[in-house]
């Protein structure tokens, strides 16, 4: 007879303010948002860019590249093994990526760590929303007119 050995389910990891995410789920969550950032990208630890930009979209898609083009950044976690938090001496948010010899860099912006404080700026995803809300509304006013 052999007696079934089930072991009790590890449990989920808590990351607090640093730490390494190998779920490329949990990895989007983490990268989400952070908004403005600046980013540092290196290639077998050499300096290949910087710059700032705004993190327009994060997803996991096995086709798709990670793109920083025009102070925008579409990353997808498929690009990387993992990731790893952190903070700077100043408490910044440091999100590392990192894939064999590709280690891209992000630095979260002072003005964008602490959204509950009422800070107001327009992200890009806001403006567009914005946008589409308008010309939505456009719309509305054209079908009306053309019924009368």
């Amino acid at each position: 007879m052999n007696p079934e050995f089930h072991s009790p389910p590890l449990p989920a990891p808590c990351v607090i303010e640093q730490g390494i995410l190998v779920n490329k789920e949990d990895m989007q969550r983490a990268l989400n948002d952070l908004g403005q950032v600046n980013y540092y990208y290196q290639l077998d630890g050499k300096s290949q860019a910087e710059g700032q930009g705004w993190i327009l979209d994060v997803f996991s898609d096995a086709q798709q590249a990670t793109i920083v083009t025009n102070q925008s950044l579409y990353l997808n976690v498929n690009s990387f093994d993992y990731l790893e938090i952190s903070l700077d001496h100043q408490g910044k948010t440091i999100v590392d990526l990192w894939q064999e010899s590709r280690h891209l860099r992000l630095v979260s912006l002072d003005d964008w760590l602490n959204p509950r404080e009422g800070y107001s700026q327009l992200t890009p995803l806001d403006l567009e929303e914005a946008v589409a809300e308008v010309l939505a509304a456009r719309l509305d006013v054209q079908r009306d007119e053309e019924d009368f």
